[in-house]
């Protein structure tokens, strides 16, 4: 994953209509997404890479930050019950990786959720959805066959005026997984969202 190859060419303020209810359901879970897929089995978090770059223009506009920004990058998987389940990367500006979402950098193979719901004054964007396709089996995506369709979304959390955006990919696993009989699905209760668009951090 790059953050190129992890940006859908567009992204939208609804899931695409020609999903069926479960994905929309599970595409649009509000909180904790890690909390949603212990439902369905032993989740797993592997961290990918976590690194400083300088943010493209294909984020900026999602992020509320200029393009070129420096900063600091996170990329992990989860399985579920050993089987790929959902990728996610997430950045914030490098000086509030210092300051106020300096917690990120000490996460380990611990999920973004063990710090994101704890504090009051962080306020989360509406959800934004997207669809792109691995170029290729295996790495980057964990995918079995190129071409796979891999669904997205993606919120900016907000913390003392800084942006962090976490965006999640649902690889074809699954929604094999999610399918299963007697899997449990998505908590159905809608949390308010705040403005669809993040704002510039001052």
């Amino acid at each position: 994953m790059t953050p190129q190859t992890a940006s859908p060419r567009r992204w939208r303020d609804i899931p695409s209509p020609c999903l069926d209810a479960a994905q929309q359901a599970w595409l649009q879970q509000p909180g904790a997404l890690t909390a949603g897929l212990r439902r369905l089995g032993r989740v797993k978090l592997f961290v990918r890479r976590e690194t400083p770059l300088a943010l493209p223009a294909c984020w900026a506009a999602e992020s509320g930050l200029p393009a070129g920004t420096c900063v600091w990058w996170r990329e992990i998987l989860m399985t579920i019950d050993g089987c790929p389940g959902v990728q996610a990367c997430s950045f914030t500006p490098w000086p509030a990786g210092l300051g106020a979402w300096k917690a990120m950098r000490g996460l380990g193979r611990h999920p973004l959720a063990d710090i994101l719901y704890q504090d009051p004054r962080i306020e989360r964007s509406a959800f934004r959805f997207g669809r792109l396709r691995a170029r290729q089996a295996g790495a980057p995506w964990a995918v079995p066959e190129a071409d796979a369709p891999i669904e997205a979304r993606h919120s900016v959390f907000t913390r003392l005026g800084q942006p962090l955006l976490v965006a999640e990919y649902f690889l074809p696993a699954f929604w094999a997984l999610a399918g299963q009989a007697g899997a449990i699905g998505p908590r159905r209760r809608f949390p308010r969202c705040e403005s669809a668009r993040p704002v510039p951090p001052a």
